[in-house]
């Protein structure tokens, strides 16, 4: 087993390179699904074979530093003139994806009510949180509904899985059912047939790769490198001390603020380059989840724990992907406004940038901040109704 830091680190940077260079060199039956989805499958394969341990202090500087900085970087390259481009569609979108979860969570207990046991109506409310706004909401609930430790080690593996199986799909949903609805605004945007659709089996992995946001050339300097390292550590210690002072408001709010005001601060020049480190973080990070979805926790707690997320993960994307479809909603909005209901800010930010959709960025990472705020009242509303009803 890899249990030193370094080899960890090393590691994981490994995947990173891997999953990076299947994608590019676009390796049958595996570069469709995206850097981002090898990322998570690959550590989800090293975490459940037994080469990594379950659990590390380099996990939890990846999750939490490290994600903070992807944050930052990702925004300092962010226009706030996209907002105009997709703010209405998204918070549409999202209030619908929303809606789809509790739903979703709602009619589950009932299903899976039996099987689950007397803390059904604690996973429903855990379940309504995390897809809703993320995995800070799903601990948020589970600690305010005293879920056992049995079921909440169980349950977090689930959520990885069902949130890593769900990822993948809204990478690959735009190349399977796009036509059916309008392309999305940003001209980055893939679409079958254009040039930058790598779909055809003759085309050279060369082609058209400065479309690619993970692989588009950027001249950077050490200096520029430099700048954008200190600038992001200074934001992130800065948005936590101004969190310190503010207890009532979420430090994800400041660290998003203050990376905006900074992005529109610095010159063009100084934040060049903020996007391939953003996009280096975020794939790190995807390494991680991969690495926390293990099969045994699952199982130890049942597979219906398991089928009960797989459930409300379902209600939420067909009444969405249904609802988008009859109001003419693009492609690329319900697919990010999907991800940051279910995976939060950083999945959002992922679907948007592996499908080139920049213009779609900040208004994922709006929406996904505003499920952090929404999400652990949407899940203490499903317990309490549930509880009512007996669960």
């Amino acid at each position: 087993m890899i249990e030193s830091p370094l080899a960890l680190v090393a590691t994981i940077a490994g995947v990173v390179v891997l999953a990076l260079w299947l994608e590019r060199r676009r390796v049958p039956g595996l570069w469709k699904l995206g850097a981002t989805l090898l990322a998570i499958a690959i550590g989800g394969v090293l975490s459940n074979t037994g080469l990594v341990p379950a659990a590390s202090p380099i996990y939890q500087a990846i999750t939490g530093a490290v994600t903070d900085l992807a944050i930052v970087w990702l925004l300092l390259a962010v226009n706030l003139a996209d907002l105009r481009k997709a703010g209405g569609a998204m918070l549409v979108a999202f209030g619908i994806a929303v809606a789809g979860t509790a739903l979703g969570a709602f009619a589950g207990a009932f299903l899976f009510g039996n099987a689950v046991g007397d803390e059904t109506w604690k996973l429903a409310g855990a379940l309504t949180g995390t897809y809703s706004g993320g995995s800070l909401n799903f601990t948020a609930v589970s600690r305010a509904v005293d879920m056992s430790d049995a079921l909440f080690v169980g349950a977090t593996a689930a959520d990885n899985v069902v949130t890593g199986l769900w990822l993948a799909a809204c990478v690959v949903l735009p190349r399977w059912i796009g036509r059916y609805y309008p392309a999305p605004a940003s001209s980055e945007a893939v679409t079958p047939g254009s040039a930058t659709d790598h779909s055809s089996q003759d085309s050279s992995p060369d082609d058209d790769e400065s479309a690619h946001p993970l692989f588009a050339d950027a001249s950077v300097s050490t200096h520029q490198v430099a700048i954008l390292v200190a600038a992001g550590f200074a934001i992130v210690i800065a948005s936590r001390a101004v969190a310190a002072i503010t207890p009532g408001i979420n430090p994800v709010l400041w660290l998003t603020t203050l990376a905006l005001v900074a992005g529109h601060v610095m010159p063009s020049g100084a934040k060049r380059g903020a996007l391939q480190l953003g996009n280096l973080a975020l794939l790190f990070f995807f390494v991680v989840i991969g690495i926390y979805s293990r099969i045994a926790e699952v199982l130890a707690v049942g597979v219906q724990v398991l089928f009960y997320a797989f459930f409300v993960v379902a209600v939420h994307g067909v009444l969405l992907f249904l609802a988008g479809r009859f109001l003419r909603v693009d492609i690329g909005t319900l697919c990010v406004a999907s991800q940051a209901s279910v995976g939060g800010p950083g999945s959002a930010l992922a679907v948007a940038v592996a499908g080139g959709w920049r213009s779609l960025i900040l208004p994922g990472i709006l929406v996904g901040l505003l499920g952090y705020a929404l999400g652990t009242y949407a899940g203490m509303g499903i317990a309490g109704a549930l509880r009512g009803f007996g669960f």
